[in-house]
C-alpha cells in the first residue's frame, strides 16, 4: 500500500483528493459524495436522492445509467479493451464516425477522435494552423476568441477562452491572441427570453477592425461557443453566427465552432451548426457524444482542409497529432448506443418540446429576491445572483440551499446555471425551478 500515514486532524481519506474546479477547503469540510446514479437522479452516499438539473456537467443528456449504454459497454469491455489509436483501426469507431459526420451541415465530414472537449479545442487551434502553413500561408497564427468563451483547460483553450480566472494564473499563455467582447449588455438586455433580437452589426464592426488591426494574412482562426455555457448561459443575438460566418469567410479565417456542450440535443437539435443553418470550419464536440459515460471527444473538419493535409503531404504522417486513447474502445461502444438512443427514443423532439415550457418557468423566477437576469437557450438557463460585494458569495449559498432542496444546479461566479437532462418532463422542470426559488427565497 502507498503511505498510509494519517494527516493530523484531517480526514485523510477525503483530504488526498484534491477537487478540480472545487473550492476545496469548502467541500472537505461539507462534502457531497454521489454514490450511484439513475435515470434523473443521483444517490448520495448519506442516503439522498438528488434530481440532476444539471445533466452532470452538462453531459448526460440523456439520464444516467442507460440499459442501453451500459450493455454496450460491457460487452466491448469482453470483447477489445483497448486498440492501439496509431497506425491501427477498430471497427467501432469507423461506424461512429459515419454516424455522427451525417449529423453536420454542409463539407464537415471528417472526425478526429480525441478524449475531452479540451482535447478537441487544442486539437482544432492546430489543425487551424498547420492548414495555413500547408496551404503556403504560415503567417497566419494569430487566433481570436470572445469574452466569456470557455473551451476547456488546454494551454490552446484557455488562451483562446475569455473566461479571467481560468486565464490569470498561468502566465502570457499563446502569444498572438485576441479577443472580441461578447454581444451581451445586461442593462439592456435582461431577462430576454431566448435570442436577443438586437443588431449585431457594432459587434461585426468590432470584429473586422480587430482583423484589419493585426492584418487578414496572419490571422488563423476565430473561435466561439453558439452560447457561452460555462460562462454564464450568455446568449448571442438572432443573425450573430450568420455574419460571425460572413466576416470570417471574407478573410479567408476559419471559423471554429466549440459545440461541447450545444451539440446532441441541447437546442433542441443534433447541433447548432444545423439549427443555426451555419457551416463552420470546424467543430468541436464531446460531453453529449456518448452521455458522458467514457471520456470522449472529437473534431469534425471541412472536406477542403482534410484534402489540404491528405494531398500537401507527399509521404508519411499528415498531422503529428492525437492521444494514446484516441478513439477508445469503450467510448466509441458507449458513443454508438447513445447515438442509436438519441434517435431510437426521440430525444432531440422531446427536448425540442420542453424548451418553451422550460423557458416559461426559468422565466419565472424574474421578481425573486437579488434575481438580477435570467436568460435562456435551448435547455440551458443562466439566472444571475445579486452578490453582497463579492462575486459569488450569494449565488454560491443558492447553489448549495438548491441542493439542500434535493436538486443539483451549478454555480459559476454569480450565474447559476440550469441545463436540464433532455428527457425531463414538466413535473422536472416544475421541481427543479421551485427548487431553485426556495433556495432563493432562503438565502439572505
Amino acid at each position: 500500500m502507498a503511505n498510509d500515514q494519517t494527516l493530523p486532524g484531517k480526514n485523510d481519506l477525503i483530504e488526498r483528493y484534491w477537487l478540480p474546479f472545487t473550492a476545496n477547503k469548502a467541500f472537505k469540510a461539507d462534502p457531497r459524495i454521489m454514490e450511484r446514479a439513475e435515470g434523473h437522479y443521483y444517490f448520495t452516499q448519506d442516503g439522498r436522492k438528488i434530481l440532476d438539473a444539471f445533466s452532470g456537467l452538462w453531459c448526460s443528456n440523456i439520464g444516467h445509467n442507460h440499459p442501453k449504454i451500459v450493455e454496450a459497454i460491457q460487452k466491448q469491455a469482453a470483447k477489445i479493451d483497448y486498440s492501439p489509436a496509431f497506425n491501427f483501426a477498430h471497427p467501432d469507431i469507423i461506424e461512429l464516425a459515419n454516424t455522427i459526420a451525417p449529423q453536420f451541415p454542409g463539407d464537415l465530414n471528417h472526425m478526429f477522435f480525441v478524449n475531452s472537449g479540451s482535447e478537441a479545442a487544442d486539437t482544432a487551434l492546430k489543425l487551424a494552423i498547420a492548414y495555413h502553413r500547408i496551404r503556403g500561408e504560415g503567417s497566419r497564427t494569430r487566433l481570436i476568441g470572445r469574452a466569456r468563451g470557455y473551451h476547456g483547460v488546454g494551454f490552446g483553450g484557455i488562451s483562446v477562452g475569455g473566461m479571467v480566472n481560468n486565464r490569470k494564473f498561468f502566465g502570457s499563455l499563446l502569444p498572438g491572441t485576441d479577443h472580441m467582447s461578447f454581444p451581451y449588455k445586461q442593462d439592456e438586455q435582461a431577462f430576454t427570453k431566448g435570442m436577443p433580437c438586437i443588431d449585431v452589426e457594432p459587434y461585426m464592426r468590432e470584429l473586422e477592425e480587430m482583423i484589419m488591426l493585426h492584418d487578414p494574412s496572419t490571422i488563423a482562426a476565430v473561435m466561439v461557443e453558439p452560447f457561452a455555457g460555462s460562462g454564464g448561459v450568455y446568449v448571442p443575438p438572432e443573425g450573430y453566427m450568420k455574419r460571425l460566418r460572413e466576416v470570417t469567410e471574407k478573410h479567408g479565417i476559419l471559423l471554429i465552432v466549440d459545440e461541447v456542450i450545444s451539440a446532441f440535443g441541447r437546442l433542441g437539435a443534433a447541433n447548432a451548426a444545423t439549427k443555426f443553418d451555419v457551416v463552420p470550419d470546424i467543430v468541436t464536440m464531446a460531453k453529449g457524444i456518448n452521455n458522458g459515460t467514457v471520456p470522449m471527444g472529437a473534431a469534425i473538419i471541412q472536406e477542403k482542409i482534410y484534402n489540404t493535409f491528405m494531398e500537401g503531404t507527399a509521404f508519411g504522417v499528415e498531422f503529428f497529432h492525437g492521444y494514446t486513447y484516441s478513439g477508445h474502445p469503450l467510448a466509441a461502444a458507449a458513443a454508438l448506443a447513445a447515438q442509436d438512443v438519441y434517435q431510437s427514443e426521440g430525444v432531440y423532439q422531446h427536448a425540442a418540446e420542453m424548451i418553451p415550457y422550460f423557458e416559461d418557468a426559468v422565466h419565472s423566477l424574474k421578481g425573486e429576491p437579488n434575481v438580477a437576469d435570467i436568460r435562456n437557450i435551448g435547455l440551458a438557463a443562466g439566472v444571475t445572483i445579486r452578490n453582497r460585494g463579492k462575486a459569488g458569495d450569494r449565488a454560491t449559498d443558492v447553489f448549495k440551499a438548491t441542493y439542500a432542496n434535493d436538486v443539483y444546479v451549478r454555480n459559476n461566479g454569480d450565474d447559476l446555471a440550469i441545463s436540464p437532462i433532455l428527457t425531463f418532463e414538466k413535473a422536472d422542470i416544475d421541481r427543479t425551478i421551485e427548487a431553485i426559488r426556495s433556495a432563493i427565497k432562503s438565502v439572505d
